[in-house]
């Protein structure tokens, strides 16, 4: 009996030395960044391509105050609501006291400046596709934004859900380094696919998840329930999406279909941000949604 106990003791030790390796938090080295400068100016196309005031700009914010980041925002999931925290400058409530390493690392490897886990809810799988001249060139944008006090509201999540560091198996499935579309994509397909699936990261909301909540990578873009519990999240497919790379660009820049109806809900906030964008990049998103395989190859 002692013996079968230790063994069970042993057992469990090696499980839980396996489970703190594996989960360990992943931080960028400064050193990884000594080279970069960010620009501010180029920052502010990577800010609305990656939708940041959709999420962390306050409710129903419209204009100026979408460049005011103290959070709120709700995001519903079977896994329970994720509320978007502060970015603002702000050093107390925000982010205003984050080296850009630690920016980097939380955008690209999910991990806060304490080395805590973040929620997948905050796209980092996506982002962490992103250039590091852009992570830099945003965060330098960041920066010139107003700073708000406002306090990051908690997330409203139930056991064991609550233990942050189990995302780091999570991670293992999910946190990527490759694109989904490959293959010899045009120069314009290729920046398309850049900016939608590590910018603007469509997928979060247009393809299926699995029983983990990880996206379904063979079934990419082919449309989702909405988590709000509201209908479906349609399929972005050329099968599915008729449209032309023209039309498609024009309902990004002004939200109105060919056929007459408008975006709404967040699609809406989609457009706005896009709206922003330059017509080149537009059309590129365009490209790269037309050259998405259907649904099922």
């Amino acid at each position: 009996m002692r013996r079968l106990l230790l063994i069970l003791v042993i057992l469990a030790l090696v499980s839980a030395g396996a489970f703190f390796a594996l989960t360990m938090p992943d931080r960028v080295a400064p050193e990884e960044l000594a080279d970069l400068t960010g620009d501010a100016s180029a920052g502010e196309a990577v800010f609305w391509a990656g939708g940041c005031a959709s999420c962390h700009a306050g409710e129903d914010a419209e204009g100026e105050d979408l460049r005011i980041l103290s959070g709120g925002q709700r995001l519903a999931s079977e896994f329970g609501t994720f509320v978007a925290p502060n970015i603002s400058p702000d050093p107390e409530h925000g982010i205003g006291d984050w080296t850009l390493a630690e920016f980097v690392t939380a955008m690209q490897n999910g991990i806060s400046p304490e080395g805590r886990h973040y929620y997948p809810a905050f796209p980092y799988t996506a982002y962490r596709m992103a250039t590091r001249q852009d992570m830099a060139d945003l965060f330098a944008f960041l920066s010139t934004l107003p700073a708000s006090v406002t306090p990051s509201e908690p997330h409203q999540v139930s056991f064991p859900v609550t233990i942050t560091r189990g995302i780091g198996l999570w991670n293992l499935l999910h946190l990527r380094d490759d694109y989904v579309v490959d293959g010899d994509l045009t120069e314009q397909e290729a920046r398309g696919r850049y900016l939608s699936e590590a910018l603007a990261h469509c997928a979060e909301c247009h393809t299926p998840r699995d029983a983990t909540g990880g996206l379904d990578r063979t079934r990419w873009m082919a449309g989702a329930p909405n988590p709000t519990g509201r209908g479906t999240i349609p399929a972005l497919t050329p099968d599915e999406l008729t449209w032309s790379v023209e039309e498609i660009a024009a309902y990004l820049n002004d939200g109105f279909a060919p056929d007459f109806d408008t975006a709404g809900g967040q699609m809406a906030e989609v457009v706005e941000n896009l709206s922003n964008l330059t017509s080149e990049d537009r059309l590129a998103i365009a490209a790269y949604l037309k050259a998405l395989p259907p649904v099922g190859e």
